[in-house]
């Protein structure tokens, strides 16, 4: 008639039925006759999956994270009101969630359709540097809002992880953005590496030609310096030979200023030849940035062109994924009706048996005291049943027609003449009359009986003549 249960420590009992409004919630319970139970588990899940989202510029990417779900089990404090709310949002999650823990992919796609749909509301309103530069702002955003709509199913946020941004397949936006980045910072080197090769060969040169200028001044001064000093030495033979060595002097300053002017015009060719190839070398880069430039405009616009198309073709597939959705959502509905039916079928079938059942243990209890009051004759009480139930008589009608159109035998009983007693009977009153006439009627059913199913009266009857067939 009743059954003690009792939850584990991470469970608890939702009881229904007789007796009850809606749904009792309990640790421990007396469940009756007419009442069910279902113990659900209120441990927390992890629900891990990829969000494709889109950012105000209509840049597709994918938000890898991390959930961990579960039913709302402490108060934010122990006073009424916010143990009342926490008892309702326990009975929600009795009511809607605990149900479908058997088909974990359908919690999964419900806790997946929130989740999703608040992330792309929330990505559709930012910019991609604001994702990336606001992420902790952002994933308390979509903690707070997916939050809101999971408190209508009585489950609550214990965690939530977002990682790192991905690109979508086609639409290689970071690669590009990193490639670009890599690319303008080697060109920007390939520049930088020539100018400092130029100015270090330039420098060489100019270095080198005034190096030798000042040599060749030095080697003739030193010269005029000797020359002067044997001269002072030598007053008399420099006066005789004053003329020649006036004469080799001028010579030797004319030497000495060609020198100088023909390694000033060979310095000169020589920087000139550097400025040249310094030029070409400027040109050169000039003419691969503005090549490099024009590349990326052009791979700029094909990816702006392949973008548009693959919008299209999301947007045509999104499409037909609502109308897919839809169509699935329609689905449900008549799966979850059918369903309701099928459990409103099965629990009046339950019903009926139950009725059913105490029907049957009402006539056990009723055979059972018959056979006490009968002395525990089962016989006895089997022969009242089939007399009380109209057995015989069925029994009767069914031998009459079995051996309808056949020539039966026939047997007459009699117990006296019936004039001779007429004066008696009227005397006995009419109700011996009444059993006079059961017990004449009696014998002829008990042979019949006999002899169409071999049976015979109980010894309580009275017994049958033997004829000579059944004696042998």
């Amino acid at each position: 008639m009743a059954s003690f249960h009792v939850a584990d420590a991470s469970e608890y009992l939702a009881i229904t039925g007789w007796g009850i409004n809606d749904v009792k919630l309990a640790k421990k319970a007396w469940v009756f006759v007419g009442q069910q139970c279902k113990k659900f588990s209120i441990s927390p899940e992890n629900y891990e999956f990829e969000v494709h989202a889109m950012s105000a510029e209509k840049l597709p990417f994918i938000l890898p994270a991390v959930f961990t779900i579960g039913p709302k089990i402490t108060a934010a404090s122990g006073e009424e009101e916010d143990m009342k709310e926490l008892e309702a949002q326990l009975l929600l999650y009795a009511k809607l969630i605990a149900p479908l823990h058997s088909s974990t992919s359908h919690v999964h796609e419900l806790v997946k359709g929130i989740i999703e749909g608040e992330t792309r509301v929330l990505a559709a309103e930012l910019t991609m540097e604001e994702i990336f530069k606001g992420t902790k702002s952002f994933k308390q955003k979509v903690f707070t809002q997916v939050q809101l709509e999971l408190k209508q199913f009585g489950l609550v946020i214990y965690n939530a992880n977002v990682k790192q941004l991905v690109d979508v397949p086609g639409h290689e936006y970071f690669s590009y953005l990193g490639q670009k980045t890599q690319q303008d910072a080697a060109n920007q080197a390939r520049v930088d590496v020539a100018e400092a090769r130029m100015k270090g060969e330039v420098g060489a040169k100019e270095r080198d030609g005034l190096t030798r200028q000042n040599a060749a001044k030095v080697d003739t001064e030193t010269k005029v310096l000797s020359v002067r000093q044997q001269g002072q030495g030598l007053k008399e033979e420099l006066a005789m030979k004053k003329a020649g060595w006036d004469k080799q002097a001028k010579v030797a300053e004319v030497e000495a200023a060609k020198a100088v002017a023909i390694r000033e015009a060979e310095l000169q060719m020589e920087v000139e030849r550097k400025n040249a190839m310094r030029q070409t070398e400027k040109l050169r880069a000039e003419q691969l940035s503005k090549a490099t430039v024009q590349y990326d405009t052009q791979v700029q616009e094909s990816n702006a062109l392949l973008y548009s198309r693959q919008k299209a073709a999301e947007a045509a597939l999104f499409e037909q994924t609502k109308v897919a959705e839809a169509r699935k959502a329609q689905a449900d509905a008549k799966f979850f009706e059918e369903k309701m039916a099928e459990d409103a079928k099965l629990y009046a079938k339950q019903q009926e048996t139950e009725a059913l059942a105490l029907v049957g243990k009402a006539k056990t209890e009723y055979v059972a005291s018959m056979l006490q009051a009968l002395g525990g004759n089962y016989h006895a009480l089997r022969d009242y049943l089939m007399i009380d139930g109209g057995m015989y008589a069925d029994m009767a009608r069914i031998n009459a027609g079995a051996v309808s159109g056949m020539q039966p035998k026939i047997s007459i009983w009699s117990n006296g003449d019936g004039g001779a007693g007429a004066g008696g009977e009227a005397a006995a009153g009419g109700g011996l009359q009444q059993m006079a006439g059961l017990y004449k009627m009696l014998p002829p059913l008990l042979t019949t009986v006999h002899e169409q199913t071999g049976m015979l009266p109980p010894g309580w009857m009275g017994t049958l003549p033997v004829e000579d067939g059944d004696a042998n």
